[in-house]
C-alpha cells in the first residue's frame, strides 16, 4: 500500500488474514442466536426418556447463561405431556357426573365405568408390545407400527376410550335396572338376563369401531404415525376392553348394586289399591214378570 509520501508499506502492517469457517446462516429461536441438534429416539426407547436424558445432559454440560428448549414433538411432549393425567381425571369426573345425574345413583356410574382400567391397560399393553417390535426392527418394520410410544396422538385416543367404553356398561346397567323395576327380579337374575339381551348390541358397537378406526391403521404418506396412534390405542382398548367388561361388570353389579325389587312391589300394591277402591256398580232385580222391581 501507497504511503502519503509515496513509500510502500506491506498490508500486513494494517489487517491479518485468517481461514474460518462459517454457517450459511444465523439460526435464531425466540430472537435469540440458536444452534439446532436434531435426533430421533434409540430404538426401543420412548419420547419421555429421550427428553430426560437431554435434560440431564444440558444442565451438566451448558455453561452458565444458555438455555435450552425443544421443537416438534419433543416440544409438545414437554409441553402437555404432564397434563395427561388431569386431562383424564377431568374427562373421568365429568362422565362419571353425567351418569349419576342420569341414573340418579352414584353406584351405577361406578359400576359402568368399572372396566375402563382394563380398557386402559389393553391400550397402553398394545402400545408396549409395538415399541418392542419397533426396537427389534431397528425402528423400520415391514408395515406401519406407528410410534408405539405415549405422545398426545395416544393420550387422545385413550381420552376417547373413556366414553366409548362407558357404552357397554350403559347398556346392561340400564337394562338389569328395568327389569328389577318392572318384572322385580333379583339383582343376579336381572344383570344376567341383561348381559345376554344386550351381548349382540355390544358386540355391534365395538365391531363398529374397530371398523370405523381401520383407515387410521392402515393409513400411509405424510402423518400415517400419528393417525395409526389414534386407531391403534382405540381399536386395541375396544376390543380388549369389551371383553374384560362382559365379566367385570355383571358381577360387580351383582355386589354393589341397589336392589330395586320393592319399587316393583309398590307398584303392584298401587295397582291392588287402586283396584280395591274402584266404584261397584249393581242392576237392579226383576221380579217375577222381567219388571225392574222398585226400590224400598
Amino acid at each position: 500500500v501507497r504511503a502519503v509520501d509515496g513509500s510502500m508499506v506491506p498490508l500486513s502492517s494494517f489487517v491479518s488474514v485468517s481461514q474460518t469457517v462459517q454457517p450459511n446462516g444465523l439460526s435464531t429461536f425466540q430472537q435469540l442466536n440458536s444452534a439446532m441438534l436434531q435426533g430421533v429416539p434409540f430404538p426401543g426407547r420412548t419420547v419421555g426418556e429421550a427428553v430426560a436424558f437431554l435434560q440431564q445432559k444440558a444442565n451438566e454440560i451448558m455453561p452458565q447463561g444458555m438455555a435450552y428448549d425443544f421443537k416438534g414433538e419433543s416440544r409438545q411432549f414437554v409441553k402437555e405431556g404432564n397434563t395427561l393425567a388431569i386431562t383424564f381425571a377431568i374427562a373421568l369426573l365429568l362422565i362419571y357426573l353425567v351418569l349419576a345425574a342420569q341414573f340418579e345413583s352414584f353406584r351405577d356410574p361406578f359400576i359402568i365405568l368399572i372396566g375402563l382400567p382394563a380398557t386402559v391397560f389393553g391400550a397402553l399393553f398394545v402400545l408396549f408390545i409395538l415399541g418392542e417390535v419397533n426396537g427389534a426392527m431397528q425402528n423400520n418394520p415391514p408395515i406401519n407400527l406407528g410410534s408405539g410410544t405415549i405422545n398426545i396422538y395416544t393420550q387422545i385416543g385413550l381420552v376417547t376410550l373413556i366414553g366409548l367404553i362407558a357404552k357397554h356398561g350403559i347398556l346392561m346397567v340400564e337394562f338389569a335396572n328395568k327389569l328389577q323395576e318392572t318384572k322385580g327380579y333379583d339383582k343376579n337374575l336381572a344383570i344376567k338376563e341383561a348381559a345376554a339381551v344386550r351381548l349382540r348390541p355390544i358386540l355391534m358397537t365395538t365391531a363398529a369401531m374397530v371398523i370405523g378406526v381401520a383407515p387410521l391403521l392402515t393409513a400411509n404418506g405424510a402423518g400415517a404415525h400419528s393417525r395409526f396412534d389414534i386407531g391403534v390405542v382405540i381399536a386395541a382398548g375396544m376390543a380388549i376392553g369389551t371383553m374384560f367388561t362382559l365379566f367385570i361388570t355383571p358381577a360387580i353389579y351383582s355386589y354393589v348394586a341397589r336392589d330395586r325389587r320393592h319399587m316393583h312391589d309398590l307398584e303392584m300394591e298401587s295397582d291392588v289399591l287402586a283396584h280395591d277402591h274402584d266404584p261397584v256398580v249393581t242392576a237392579p232385580a226383576n221380579d217375577a214378570e222381567g219388571l225392574p222391581k222398585a226400590a224400598e
